[in-house]
């Protein structure tokens, strides 16, 4: 049974790995203009990968994959939280690996705006002087900077923003009560785990109380008496205080 589900589990992986290299190359052939897309039930596509190409460049292969990735382990995630006896540390893994893509979509978003930006003013300022500048004007300028990747910069920080905090916000609101609850319920194991512990180290020390207690109350009456049954009666509390099987933590 385990060894179909995994043979399922790396088909899919296999699957969906192969889809994903398939629209990173028709993307690009189409950025490249070898590829014209038209799919019935959505027109408006070949719209849609215009704007893309024109404001998001190759920084959409990036953006998309973290996504995928992110909504794979968001997924496994509440799966896992449906079973109350999942380690902890097998449920904070797999939290801190949603984090991760969430940060690194971030982080798309501020390398393409470095990317763009540097784009930009080699393209707009690169081979430039005084007087060259001075002929061509401001526009000219600024059209030299929009052609060279300043509205790539723009578009990638705006878009790795928005769309970092909504999926903060998807977790939140998918994942938000199940990851409280199951914190929560962990937490209260840990609680009376310490408790109980300190209840048994308490009835430990009562019962070598006693033993004393009992030892010296013997060594008092063996003094009071002279005879070997103080004695005796000593040895014998002090021996049951000694001999006692303390319960195990």
């Amino acid at each position: 049974m385990r060894k179909n589900q995994k043979f399922i589990q790396g088909m899919i992986l296999g699957i969906t790995a192969t889809v994903l290299l398939s629209l990173c190359i028709i993307y690009l052939l189409n950025m490249q203009g070898m590829v014209v897309i038209s799919v019935a039930f959505f027109p408006d596509i070949q719209k849609f990968l215009n704007w893309a190409f024109n404001n998001l460049r190759l920084s959409m292969i990036p953006f998309l994959l973290f996504f995928l990735l992110y909504l794979k382990d968001l997924l496994e995630l509440k799966k896992i939280l449906k079973n109350n006896t999942t380690p902890l540390v097998q449920v904070s893994q797999k939290e801190h690996l949603v984090d991760i893509w969430i940060n690194i979509f971030f982080g798309v978003g501020v390398i393409w705006t470095a990317i763009g930006m540097r784009g930009a003013l080699m393209n707009g300022l690169g081979n430039l002087n005084a007087a060259t500048a001075a002929s061509q004007g401001a526009f000219t300028i600024l059209e030299r900077l929009v052609n060279g990747g300043i509205l790539l910069a723009l578009s990638t920080t705006i878009f790795g923003g928005v769309g970092g905090y909504l999926m903060r916000v998807g977790k939140a609101f998918v994942l938000g009560y199940e990851l409280r609850s199951f914190y929560n319920a962990a937490a209260d194991v840990e609680s009376e785990t310490v408790l109980g512990t300190l209840e048994r180290i308490e009835h430990h020390l009562s019962i070598l109380s006693h033993g004393v207690s009992d030892a010296v109350s013997g060594a008092v009456s063996g003094g009071e008496s002279g005879g070997v049954s103080g004695s005796k009666k000593t040895k014998n509390s002090m021996k049951k205080a000694e001999d006692y099987d303390f319960p195990s933590g």
